[in-house]
């Protein structure tokens, strides 16, 4: 690149703009040569014109466009190169004027190619390399001669331009291309082993690539590719090299990092591109980055380690969860396979069907032998242990009558929106073949929202074969364009399914919903007033909708009244922090693209809670936001879903519970929330069951049950607060009810005796096998078909 800064003209020190007033001569006439188009970029003046006519003079054709307005200008007529003022000198223009004019050339798709020049009022050596890095080709000071001016566009633009492919890396954005991007990888695999500490190398591709290309062509490609590279060179030295293949992945070659290291950096990248809003090719979109990954060590071939890490991101693309996936062999060539299954994986079911009595042995047998065996050695442990579990049953019942005495001063909605209602939209998760018999009713249920706003209702659905109701969905849609039908191929999960529609919904916020509910007319309205009002989250009250059905759904639909009405809410008040429950739950949009739902658990929605909080999100939880769901009709389907639940929560325990409580951004109360809420009721199941060995050895010890004292006062008032902490809750339950069920005043005497004396039971059963499942690796998803009628059988 030739640049000059010499004064080529004597007198004047802008002989340039001069020049035609002051019959500089001007270069000589050539009609074998064109001038070429040029844009001049400059605020309307005396200089922008003087220019003008100096470039017209040399045989130029010449438009004009302010700064500001350069995109526009250069859309209605492609010019072949740009000159534009750099006014910095000029009275009360701003110093960085001229970084602004070529940072809005080159951002624009038509200028990243053209010839630019800049035409300075001597900024000095400093203020021109400062433009040159900034992406001007060229600086030519006012004082040179109008002949050089044209000398240097004309050279420009006979210039040959060389295709960045065949640069070793690409002067604006530091981008290596593919080949060379695979010398700087085999150059570092050549590196002697103990030369080179750790490394890793990932692949980067957006979900939403196909779509892009499917309206804008390849050419996009290159764009997202560069949009990822700026994201990771804002994060700064996480990243050493960066590269790019044609099919538009993002390659990143991490050397001297440790596995962990380089994780939890792909992990804040992730987060960023899917929290950012990008301009692709004049849209604006959000991206879903897939990454794939593998250290460096044991690695010999570069062009089959970044095969490995392209297997890898075609497991992240199944997800869609921000999660990187790192490298295993089982990936190669079939994304979908998995492993064959080991002799653990083909006893597993015969364990977890024993889980009653393997139950039974550690939580009874066990403990009792145990406490034989202190006892033999002078330690009488088993009296200890009893007060422990009375003290920890009488704690537990001490936090029920807590929640039931906050939930009385829950906060209330704000009366009014913060902010004028914006879009908003809905996304239903579906699976097909669960939902076939409920999932037009549901729909057409959305379709009755009154909300102030732009509301779009967006149903997204995976299932293995075309159903008939596809048909009927794809009218409705046609009918009104507020629904939006995404299928998507090779759904999994209800996480996946959230995943695809997060980065598809315009609106402000989202609605989460399952595929049964069937919200308030008002429920986007009243969610905004929170969400306008400082929160991020928040959580409505799910209500049981064909309690008629069964005895069991007669029983959830109470117990929902328990959890949504009273537990929740009190929860939120005692704690100071609110958890979303998978259905119901309503978003900032910005917040679920960075929060996203993971799959791999089977209580997505609590898991994306603990994360977003980590985030210092806020979640508010509301009673009087409601929607209405079908309940599990018989005790087989509920306890398929109590087990899920219980096993879910527990992953959540293992995963976020000590993380959470050394984390600086919770506050000691809610530190506390999230120990009860996480810790204590894992604990508890197994508690409770202490009492049985206890007593066992307290009758060896007595010498038979007939010669224990039962009468013990502390024992008697403590079994006493226990036992009436059911029926305060269940008090507190038709007290805060909804109006349609607290005229079933029935439900709740039932539901008292049930819960007291065998549903609270039966629970402990389920969260003790779902511990001892999670143990043995069954993490098997059992889903519940879906009907309309009464006998209707949800699985959530």
């Amino acid at each position: 690149m030739l640049t000059s800064h010499r004064n080529t003209s004597q007198g004047s020190p802008t002989a340039l703009l001069d020049a035609v007033d002051h019959s500089v001569p001007t270069a000589p006439a050539d009609d074998s040569r064109s001038g070429g188009h040029v844009l001049v970029v400059g605020a309307p003046g005396p200089r922008r014109e003087r220019l003008t006519r100096t470039l017209r003079a040399t045989g130029h054709e010449v438009s004009h466009a302010p700064p500001g307005d350069v995109d526009r200008r250069m859309a209605q007529a492609q010019p072949d190169a740009i000159v534009a003022l750099d006014d910095r000198g000029a009275p009360g223009a701003h110093d960085d004027r001229g970084p602004d004019v070529i940072r809005e050339v080159r951002t624009a798709p038509a200028g990243r190619a053209l010839p630019l020049l800049m035409v300075t009022d001597g900024p000095g050596p400093s203020g021109v390399a400062d433009m040159l890095r900034r992406g001007a080709d060229d600086c030519i000071p006012e004082a040179s001669d109008p002949v050089e001016l044209s000398a240097r566009i004309e050279a420009k633009l006979r210039r040959v331009p060389v295709p960045v492919e065949n640069l070793p890396r690409d002067p604006r954005t530091g981008l290596y291309s593919h080949a060379h991007f695979l010398d700087e990888l085999d150059r570092e695999l050549q590196r002697p082993e103990a030369a080179r500490s750790g490394g890793v190398l990932a692949v980067v591709r957006v979900a939403e690539m196909a779509a892009l290309e499917a309206r804008l062509g390849q050419r996009i490609r290159r764009e997202v590719a560069e949009r990822l590279a700026g994201v990771a060179e804002r994060l700064g030295s996480f990243c050493d090299r960066l590269g790019w293949d044609d099919d538009g992945h993002l390659l990143m070659l991490l050397p001297g990092v440790d596995e962990e290291t380089a994780r939890r950096g792909l992990e804040k990248f992730a987060a960023t591109v899917a929290g950012t809003r990008f301009i692709v090719a004049d849209e604006n979109v959000r991206l879903t980055p897939a990454i794939g990954w593998l250290p460096l060590a044991g690695c010999a071939d570069g062009d089959r380690a970044t095969g490995q890490a392209r297997d890898a991101v075609q497991e992240a693309l199944r997800h869609r969860d921000l999660r990187p996936v790192r490298y295993a062999p089982w990936m190669h060539g079939t994304p979908h396979r998995h492993r064959r299954p080991s002799l653990s994986a083909l006893i597993r079911p015969a364990l977890s069907a024993l889980s009653p009595v393997l139950a039974l042995l550690l939580g009874v047998a066990v403990p009792f032998v145990l406490y034989l065996q202190t006892y033999a050695l002078g330690w009488d442990l088993g009296s200890a242990m009893y007060w422990v579990v009375v003290a920890g049953l009488v704690l537990s019942a001490l936090l029920i009558v807590l929640e039931c005495l906050f939930s009385l001063d829950a906060a209330a909605r704000p009366e009014s929106p913060g902010a004028p209602y914006p879009p908003a939209s809905a996304v239903i998760a579906a699976y097909l073949p669960n939902e076939a018999a409920t999932i037009v009713e549901t729909v057409e249920s959305f379709l009755r929202l009154d909300y102030p706003g732009e509301l779009e209702i967006l149903l997204a659905y995976n299932t293995p074969h075309p159903l008939p109701v596809e048909d009927t969905l794809r009218e409705i849609a046609a009918r009104d364009p507020r629904l939006v039908l995404l299928p998507v191929a090779g759904s999994t999960s209800k996480a996946q399914n959230i995943n695809a529609a997060v980065t598809r919904v315009r609106g402000e916020f989202v609605g989460i919903f399952d595929a049964d509910h069937h919200p308030a007319r008002t429920a986007f309205r009243d969610a905004w007033h929170w969400l306008s009002n400082g929160h991020d989250v928040v959580q409505g009250h799910c209500v049981i909708r064909n309690g008629e059905s069964s005895r069991v759904a007669e029983l959830v639909a109470v117990e929902f009244e328990a959890i949504y009405a009273v537990s929740h809410p009190g929860r939120t008040r005692l704690y100071g922090f609110g958890v979303f429950g998978g259905s119901n739950g309503f978003w900032r949009t910005d917040l679920l693209a960075r929060t996203r739902m993971h799959g791999s658990m089977l209580t997505e929605d609590i898991d994306s809670t603990l994360r977003a909080l980590g985030e210092g999100a806020r979640f508010a939880v509301d009673r009087t936001l409601i929607s209405r769901e079908l309940a599990p009709t018989t005790l087989k389907a509920l306890w398929n879903q109590r087990s899920r639940w219980a096993q879910g929560w527990l992953q959540v325990s293992l995963r976020h519970l000590w993380r959470s409580l050394r984390s600086p951004v919770f506050t000691a109360r809610q530190k506390l929330g999230l120990f009860v809420l996480l810790g204590w009721r894992e604990v508890q199941p197994w508690l409770t069951l202490q009492i049985l060995p206890i007593l066992l050895y307290s009758a060896w010890k007595a010498g038979g049950l007939q010669r224990l004292d039962w009468a013990v006062p502390v024992c008697v008032l403590a079994v006493l607060f226990t036992m009436a902490a059911g029926p305060v809750q269940a008090l507190f339950a038709w007290r805060m009810a909804v109006p349609e069920l607290r005229s079933r005043g029935r439900w709740f005497w039932s539901y008292l005796l049930v819960s007291t004396f065998f549903y609270s039971h039966f629970k402990n059963m389920v969260a003790r096998q779902a511990h001892l499942k999670e143990a043995l690796g069954d993490r098997q998803w059992r889903v519940t078909p879906r009907a309309a009628a009464a006998k209707a059988v949800a699985r959530r």
